[in-house]
């Protein structure tokens, strides 16, 4: 009989009977949707507990990706990484700007500063940055770029929920920065997302437009979309938010254990955390090289043998769907860190409900295949 998979990522649920008071008050108050008191209550509990000055829920990441851009009203080009979730350059598309990709730096798989300055053109208006992983950028280099070219901040925060840096919310840096509230995320709303803002002002010009536009009743004065976030998916973050603490923890408790467990293994690198970064163990990502002996597909296959089943992520480069591969920025000779990282990347399962012993049947596996081949 075969094992039974343990797989990248799975939502943390809490207890069913934890959510039926929710729906009990959603059925009696019969407000399903458009700004309802959960959604009012998770935004509030939201910006308390992430630090945060303003914060817009939406239905979902892309939507609010694509309202962040339409929201700063970008033309032209946006400076982009390909070593992400291809969404990222997915809402670019959708907002009919054209991205431009630039290489990333080894150690954090994040962008590179230097390059993105080189892809500066008159055209660009726009940097959209990802903290990969949840491993912060370099905030302070992009800024200063930024400021000192005139070009709008935009940071894909999908993975860096409750991660702080220097003792602050990463989500904090930028003109907007964007999270993820989908059911693998480290806290999640079943599907949903939110853009942060930096104040009231500019909350409400971005509620406003994932609300078709609408003033009032009689009033549009934007194209606007539907972006609003139902209650059901409010009322599940509120309740997911009296967990995350402890999914955090757990987390990391196995982030930890992973390091441990594969220390001293050849060709075998785990990304560490920067200095001063709070993590959240959004993913634990190693990167397999030709010391290891096998190749990260080999290991990838050797872990699914044996019911673990890992993830190639982000593999292959968002650069080489057919949508982007002809943009001269797609050109792997310019992109050779994230194109190398692409090769070697792998997931390793990591969710509060991980199976105990799953972390050293990953480490012995991947130290017999060192031992065998050395």
């Amino acid at each position: 009989m075969s094992e039974r998979p343990v797989f990248v990522t799975q939502p943390s649920l809490p207890p069913l009977e934890e959510f039926i008071p929710y729906l009990e008050e959603i059925w009696a108050k019969k407000v399903l949707t458009n700004d309802g008191p959960f959604h009012r209550q998770l935004e509030r509990e939201l910006v308390e507990y992430l630090g945060v000055s303003q914060i817009s829920l939406f239905n979902n990441g892309t939507i609010a990706l694509i309202a962040a851009m339409q929201a700063l009203c970008l033309t032209g080009e946006v400076i982009t990484t390909p070593f992400s979730f291809v969404a990222t350059a997915h809402s670019v598309l959708w907002s009919g700007l054209t991205p431009v990709f630039v290489d990333i730096e080894p150690d954090t798989l994040n962008m590179d500063p230097a390059r993105i300055e080189a892809a500066i053109t008159p055209r660009t208006t726009a940097i959209l940055a990802v903290h990969c992983y949840g491993t912060p950028c370099d905030v302070d280099a992009i800024a200063e770029i930024g400021r000192r070219r005139g070009l709008r901040v935009i940071y894909d925060a999908a993975h860096a929920f409750g991660v702080t840096y220097r003792g602050e919310s990463i989500l904090r840096a930028g003109d907007l920065s964007v999270v993820s509230f989908h059911a693998t995320k480290v806290f999640n709303t079943f599907e949903g997302g939110a853009i942060i803002a930096p104040d009231a002002e500019i909350k409400g010009h971005i509620d406003q437009m994932k609300n078709f536009g609408i003033v009032d009743q009689t009033t549009v004065i934007s194209t606007g979309t539907n972006g609003k976030m139902n209650e059901m998916q409010a009322a599940f973050g509120l309740l997911q938010l009296k967990h995350v603490d402890r999914a955090l923890d757990r987390r990391r408790a196995i982030d930890a254990a992973y390091r441990e467990a594969l220390a001293g293994v050849p060709g075998i690198h785990c990304l560490a955390p920067k200095a001063q970064q709070v993590a959240n163990g959004s993913y634990f990502p190693i990167l397999i090289d030709e010391r290891h002996r096998q190749t990260r597909d080999e290991v990838f296959a050797l872990l699914a043998s044996h019911g673990i089943n890992a993830r190639r992520y982000f593999y292959p480069l968002i650069s080489t769907f057919p949508m982007y591969a002809k943009l001269p920025s797609a050109d792997p000779a310019g992109l050779p860190v994230a194109t190398r990282a692409a090769d070697q990347v792998l997931c390793l399962p990591i969710y509060p409900d991980l199976p105990d012993g799953t972390v050293e049947r990953v480490g012995t596996l991947l130290r017999g295949v060192s031992e065998s081949c050395g």
